[in-house]
């Protein structure tokens, strides 16, 4: 059957626009939200944990209302779009007095999932305070640490969801679009990495990186349900060398293309930078999706 619309990487035929058309077209007083649900249903739209995929369903029927293949009744609802009047972090004054010494002499070293928690508010003020990119909210799924060590924050860390399409990476792994599209949920981006200014120990980021391979996926599937088999992150080669990711155990992967995610261009709008990955296991690929993988890495 003849592919009509293509959305987040999947293809929809008419068979399928006709059945959202008559999905509105029976249910005359629902509202775009009440909508969207009843569609996820209809199809077993759902995350991992059971969660409808309400938000991914109503971008996607407004993709379709835009592109003139369905229409949907009038907003009945205007809220606030919390993301887009999302106010910066609060500064949360900390103890700034130098902490170096010895690896060995600060431990023990706690981490703290914050994500949901009332320490989250210290994570992102810290981030936005002392990290170079400053704090962004992380979209879709995602975890936040806050990392501690003689009762003071040491450092913080926050994992999300990976960007959908990376070609060296994707190389690298060796899916299919259609693979990736499926389990592009199995990788987790390490987007903030933070050692606080005051805090000087040598190996420390290393150290961290290690200590995180170790407790991320078991903490991603007990809040998403399911775990996570590939790691990856992106070093600005202008600003940083990635040494303490190298010494982790992190392989180069190689170069982004200097492209946004959403550009229509070959304009390069934005600084290259190395890609980084940390496979979790010698069989990653496998548990990827990937057919008859190598086990080299």
């Amino acid at each position: 059957m003849e592919n009509l619309f293509r959305y987040r990487g999947k293809n929809y035929s008419q068979s399928d626009i006709h059945f959202i058309k008559q999905l509105i077209d029976q249910n005359p007083d629902d509202s775009r939200r009440a909508l969207s649900k009843k569609l996820c249903l209809a199809w077993d739209w759902k995350q991992e944990n059971g969660a409808l995929r309400d938000m991914v369903c109503r971008s996607f029927m407004l993709e379709l209302h835009r592109s003139g293949l369905i229409t949907l009744p009038p907003k009945k609802l205007f809220p606030k779009n919390n993301i887009a009047n999302r106010k910066q972090p609060v500064r949360i004054p900390i103890d700034q007095s130098p902490l170096q010494m010895k690896l060995s002499d600060l431990v023990p070293i706690h981490f703290q999932q914050v994500r949901q928690s009332k320490q989250e508010a210290l994570c992102n003020s810290l981030i936005d305070e002392f990290h170079y990119l400053g704090y962004c909210q992380p979209v879709g799924e995602h975890l936040k640490y806050l990392i501690s060590a003689k009762n003071r924050p040491i450092a913080c860390m926050t994992w999300s969801s990976a960007p959908r399409h990376i070609g060296d990476r994707d190389r690298f792994i060796g899916w299919s679009p259609k693979i990736r599209v499926q389990n592009i949920k199995f990788i987790a981006y390490n987007s903030r990495f933070l050692i606080l200014p005051w805090v000087r120990v040598k190996h420390l980021a290393s150290y961290l990186l290690g200590r995180a391979t170790k407790i991320v996926s078991s903490d991603w599937h007990q809040l998403y349900c399911h775990p996570i088999h590939y790691f990856e992150t992106f070093v600005d080669t202008e600003r940083y060398s990635g040494t303490c990711y190298y010494a982790a155990n992190w392989q180069f992967i190689g170069m982004t293309t200097g492209l946004g995610k959403d550009s229509r261009s070959s304009q390069v709008n934005r600084s290259l930078k190395a890609i980084l990955g940390y496979p979790l296991s010698k069989k990653f690929r496998s548990k990827l999706g990937v057919p008859n993988e190598k086990t080299k890495f």
